[in-house]
């Protein structure tokens, strides 16, 4: 029975890791060691709070998130929150192009960033659209096998594991401005709005009920660990290596991944290098195959339009476009020579944390009304857990924006 629920939230954590998040991770090792890795704790917990409510609606409404807020709040907020997550999602599905051509040549030579985009696009589209909801599952879980790279990198490092457990349970905080902005950076980049919007797509379309609640669970709390887990061995591996060896990386250079798993190389040897550049291949392919699908899962169910990927264009039009423009669009931007790669990276950021604060109270609000979740309705308990979390992620989420939008509170004089 696990095994035939499994699925929407393992694959919703792993995509995750794209090549942003990979980014954010590598420049967190290779800036500061290990002092961030307490951190993922944090965001774990979060994330339980965020997609055990999402995975929860899923199953006991069999409607994707977008349905409920537009049943619950109406029209106008649930264009706000389309407007918001389509521009975050589409800069970002632009981000993971770039990645797949970053690690083409990384592997391959220069070059090989002008046929690897559009291959990725040709396959990643002719898999989503072409291939049933099954075979898309399980081609997505296969891929998350890859990230067992980043595990194997952190050991041929060689860490020193009494500081790495260190710095695991206790935590370090520097107040220094890029302390600061990559502390914002890495919960930005791990607790995202697509997230909740496409693993409750995803346990909708999959036909999930009430009685599956207990495996998807299993399900969702997985998916969050193996998350968490590649980021930890991701900090671990840089920070063995770049920060020891005090390799300086700019965190505003768009090629930041590209140095970092080149300075791996005569650190922790060739294979390191490799299976840096496999796991953000691979990671970009996930992210570039989830993120237009959950985009267009999301806006066609707001406004109440056929959708799934095992329909037909007849069937679904509005589906199939909107999913067909934004991997043409993402593809195109990211082989366009001299593009703004460090705006297109930070765009998603900054739209993201506009949404976050919008997003997380109609969570609650939906995950709270009796006539939508009946007896599944969130627990008093649950709502403090959930709430501080809210608390905890609006003031991260408006701290970085204000990094942003006043660069002299962070950055000093």
């Amino acid at each position: 029975m696990l095994l035939a629920v499994v699925g929407p939230g393992i694959i919703t954590g792993n995509v995750d890791n794209d090549a942003t998040g990979i980014t954010g991770y590598a420049l967190a090792g290779s800036q500061f060691g290990y002092d961030l890795l307490w951190l993922l704790i944090v965001t774990a917990i979060c994330l339980v709070a965020i997609q055990s409510m999402v995975a929860r609606m899923g199953t006991v409404t069999g409607k994707g998130l977008s349905d409920l807020i537009r049943e619950r709040f109406g029209i106008a907020p649930t264009l706000w929150v389309m407007i918001f997550l389509f521009f975050a999602n589409a800069a970002t599905t632009v981000a993971e192009f770039a990645g797949v051509g970053g690690a083409a040549q990384l592997l391959f030579g220069d070059v090989a960033r002008y046929a690897a985009i559009p291959i990725a696009a040709l396959l990643v589209w002719f898999l989503v659209l072409r291939g049933s909801f099954r075979v898309v599952e399980r081609v997505l879980l296969l891929l998350t096998l890859a990230y067992l790279g980043y595990i194997v990198s952190a050991f041929l490092a060689h860490p020193k594991w009494g500081d790495v457990i260190h710095h695991t349970v206790v935590p370090t905080f520097h107040f220094t401005p890029s302390f600061i902005l990559i502390f914002i950076t890495i919960v930005g980049t791990t607790i995202t709005p697509w997230m909740a919007f496409f693993q409750q797509s995803n346990v909708a379309d999959k036909g999930l009920h009430p009685d599956d609640l207990r495996y998807e669970r299993i399900d969702t709390v997985a998916g969050i660990l193996m998350l968490n887990v590649v980021a930890f061995f991701i900090i671990v591996a840089t920070g063995a290596t770049i920060f020891a060896a005090h390799v300086t990386v700019d965190p505003s250079d768009p090629s930041a991944f590209s140095k970092i798993a080149l300075a791996l190389k005569p650190l922790a040897g060739q294979y390191a290098e490799q299976l840096f550049a496999i796991g953000l291949l691979n990671a970009s392919l996930m992210a570039a195959s989830v993120l237009p699908l959950s985009t267009t899962y999301a806006i066609t169910e707001a406004f109440g339009l056929e959708r799934g990927i095992d329909k037909s264009f007849r069937e679904a039009p509005v589906f199939l476009t909107i999913y067909t423009a934004m991997i043409v669009i993402g593809a195109g931007i990211a082989m366009f020579p001299g593009a703004p790669l460090v705006l297109i990276t930070n765009l998603p950021n900054i739209i993201n944390g506009m949404l976050l604060p919008l997003l997380l109270p109609l969570l609650i609000l939906l995950a709270n009304d009796k006539r939508i979740m009946g007896r599944y309705a969130n627990s008093p308990l649950f709502n403090v857990f959930s709430g501080a979390v809210m608390l905890f992620l609006t003031a991260v989420t408006l701290a970085f924006l204000a990094s942003i939008f006043f660069p002299g509170v962070f950055r000093g004089h």
